[in-house]
């Protein structure tokens, strides 16, 4: 679950530029649930108990799938491009770019050794 300020403009993005199926919104909760394929992930507003600057992951979310060109090709002038699609020597081709909260989504596939 991560937190956004913007639930509906997430939603918006998750939906819109990413393709994902709203499958839950509560209103008065301040939460959704967002699903594309088998990736899932949830949002909340944030609440009293925890304080909230924006987008404070220290890592990234990670999503593998088959086909990074093509969504690459999709992405490229829709989101803001976090580094651009490559081959890495951990035999991965992947691109990331940034939500509308900042959130950092890497896409990959791993490398065919024989292509």
């Amino acid at each position: 679950m991560l937190w956004t300020a913007e639930l509906q403009a997430t939603i918006e993005f998750y939906t819109s530029v990413l393709g994902f199926q709203l499958d839950e919104l509560n209103q008065e909760w301040g939460w959704c649930s967002l699903r594309k394929d088998a990736a899932s992930i949830m949002f909340a507003t944030p609440n009293a108990h925890m304080p909230f600057d924006g987008a404070n992951l220290t890592g990234s979310l990670y999503i593998n799938i088959e086909e990074v060109d093509t969504l690459w090709a999709k992405l490229q002038d829709k989101a803001t491009i976090f580094y651009p699609i490559e081959n890495f020597e951990h035999g991965m081709r992947e691109f990331a770019i940034l939500d509308n909260n900042g959130y950092v989504l890497q896409f990959g596939k791993e490398i065919d050794e024989e292509a």
